[in-house]
This record gives structure tokens, sequence and C-alpha cells, in this order.
């Protein structure tokens, strides 16, 4: 438990190593807990979980191999059609499990969670059966780093199928950091009927909130204000769903505030959405509670980890469409540098400072904006990385 940050941002931790931690400390705790990936836990950062528990493998073990075993609880085969089934087989006798791949290839089953998520409705109706364990979904290797792994290796299709089903059984959770992501963790075990997609990513990313600020995330309508950004009688509220998304919008509210000093800025950060609302499923953020974060008239910059239209059409069921400026990913890049897949998709600190640069009509420093990030394209294209981190 961290119990304060003393400086939001400065250190840097990964997300998808304390995740793999806390594996391996269910596995520890629980005889029953099993894990399911395809080919992608060492990669995806959870190998932890091997100091304690065995991969499943029913043939001779050779020198150099993870630790295996006919008796494995990590269950590793190639297919996530297999993996999703046999899962909520386990899930079916009340076990609890969770799965993790990377985010393309989710995808891959969208259909198969569906018609889980039409069982699960089906059977909260009948009155023998008992409450199901999770269906516990970590989603990591995303959209936004493309290190070795190019235009196949991006999509957040995913996010957009599950929150447009009116079943309303469906968390899609972004923890910021990793405090967030162990409250996520813990959200998701203690969860039940419903269907849990977490997503974040592997590297290390800045820490922002402690562990008491994660945990009103779910109490709170999934939304709350970052105090460190964030000035009474805001101009601009700035607004985002995603690690890198909030790391992004955090930079522009630096770059502004240098650039523009007199102009009052907000940051409310976004940890959960689900139909048709922030927040979970059962604790969806409140109109009244919208406006007093978001303002009732303020203009809104946000950047979300999935499609833009996915978030603006939540962000609809709360204000005007007038007020909301969405950015998100376009499904744009390549193998390409990380700085470079936010300024293909418009989602750069410099692409959200141009918003509010060309609502103040100050024409000089959209330049100036524009060519940083045309600076940046050209350094990136020749040296193969960014001038910008």
């Amino acid at each position: 438990m961290i119990d304060k940050v003393e400086i939001p941002g400065i250190e840097y931790y990964s997300p998808a190593k304390r995740i793999g931690e806390l594996l391996a400390q269910k596995f520890a705790n629980d005889p029953h807990f099993y894990f399911f990936s395809p080919d992608e836990t060492t990669s995806n950062k959870f190998d932890a979980i091997f100091g304690n528990e065995k991969r499943a493998w029913g043939l001779p073990v050779k020198d150099g191999d993870l630790p295996e075993g006919p008796d494995g609880r990590i269950v590793e085969i190639l297919s996530e059609n297999v993996l999703f089934s046999v899962m909520t087989g386990h899930l079916l006798n009340g076990e609890k499990a969770m799965m993790g791949s990377y985010e393309a290839f989710f995808s891959v089953i969208t259909s198969q969670i569906l018609q889980q998520i039409k069982f699960i409705k089906q059977a909260k109706a009948v009155g023998w059966r008992k409450d199901m364990p999770a269906v516990n979904l970590l989603s990591t290797s995303t959209c936004w780093r493309q290190d070795h792994n190019g235009f196949t290796h991006q999509s957040p299709a995913l996010i957009s199928q599950l929150l447009a089903s009116p079943a309303n059984l469906v968390n899609c959770i972004f923890p910021v950091d990793d405090v967030a992501a162990e409250e996520a963790f813990y959200f998701m075990l203690n969860s039940k009927n419903v269907v849990n997609l977490t997503t974040f990513n592997k590297i290390d990313e800045p820490r922002y909130i402690d562990s008491h600020h994660a945990k009103f995330l779910f109490d709170n309508g999934g939304a709350s204000l970052y105090q460190f950004a964030s000035d009474d009688n805001p101009d601009f509220v700035f607004t985002a769903a995603g690690d890198i998304p909030t790391h992004e919008t955090l930079e522009a509210i630096k770059i502004l505030r240098e650039d523009l000093p007199d102009v009052k800025l907000r940051f409310v950060g976004i940890n959960a959405l689900s139909y048709r609302a922030i927040g979970t499923t059962e604790n969806k953020l409140s109109r009244e509670k919208f406006i007093e974060l978001f303002t009732e008239n303020c203009p809104i910059i946000a950047n979300f980890h999935g499609y833009p239209e996915t978030l603006e059409t939540i962000l609809e069921n709360y204000t005007e469409r007038r007020r909301l400026r969405v950015h998100g990913f376009n499904e744009e890049g390549s193998t390409t540098t990380p700085f470079e897949m936010l300024r293909l998709n418009a989602t750069s600190r410099y692409d959200l400072a141009i918003d509010v640069a060309k609502a103040l009509g100050r024409t000089k420093l959209v330049e100036k904006y524009h060519d940083i990030l045309e600076n940046n394209h050209r350094y990136a294209v020749k040296y193969g990385q960014d001038l910008i981190k």
C-alpha cells in the first residue's frame, strides 16, 4: 500500500510487473486460482508468477525451462478461444481465475465474451444459480507502444464492443499507474457476475496517485480531481482515461501553464467506464458529480486510450457535444517511435495544447506546437528515436 506520493509523476514503475507480483501472491494463497495466457506471460511482464507456480506442461522438462509440470496452474496455449472456454468452465465451478493477453488479440474472442455476458444476464435471473466470479481480462501490450510490433498489434476494438453492451455487465478499467493497477486487481478479484477488462501498459510509467486515491476512484463513480494539476474556477477542463493518454494530458497542462500562465486549467482522471457512463456497473458517476468535476460550461478536452467516438458517446450522456473535443486512437501508426504514435493519432501533449491555443486565438502558439511536432517527426524518421520523451 502506498500512503502518499510526494511528487506526482517523478518515480516510474511498471503496472504490469505489479500485477505479476499480485498474481504470484494470489497463487501462493489460493490453491484453486488459475492464470490463462497465450505464449505472452513473460513478454507481458507477469513473469513474477513463476516464482510461486508452474506452467501446465505434460512433456519432459529440460534444463533452462521455466518451472513446468502436469499440475501447473499457469495455462499457456496459443489459442485465445480455447483459453477463454477453459477459464469460463473454471469460473462456473466457483473458483477464481484471470486471463492475460496482448490487447490486439483479445478481440479474437469478442463473440465468446459477448456470449458469456448473455449467459451471466440469464443466470442472474435463475434462483438456483450461484454467483460466479468475474471474468477478468488483463489487457496489455497496447496499441500505443509499437516498439517491435507494427500495425497488426494495434487494436482497442474490444473496449468499444464491450461498452456498447446494454446488459450493463462490463467494467472497462484504465489504471493510471502501478498503484491504481493494484487497486484494480483487488476490484477484479472481488467482483462477481460481470466482465472486467483492465487495460494498462507493461513499460515503466509515472506514479501519480496513492492507494487512498486509487480506492476513492472505485468508490466514487470512477473519476476524480487531480489536485496537483488543477486550478479553481477553470477556463478549460482536461480529462483522460488510460495511462499513456493521462501522462500526455498532464504534460500538456505543464506546457500550457508555462506558455499561458493566466489560463486556469483542471484535470479530471477517469479510472473506469461502463455502459453509457463513467464509473463501474454498480457505481456510476452521477450527473451532479459530473458537473462538480467538469463544471457546467467549460470546454472539455479529453484524451482516450481507445477510439475517441467511444468516450465521446459516454460524455454526451452527461453534457452537450459542443463542449467536447475528444482525442483517441485513430488507427494510425506502425512500428515507429512512442511519441510518433501519439503524434500520428493527435493524442500528444502538443495536440492537446493546440486545442486550447486555437480556442484562445493564439495563432503563433499553434504554429509553435506544430513546429515542435514536425521536428520530432523528422528526427524520428532519421534516427529511429524521439526528441520528446
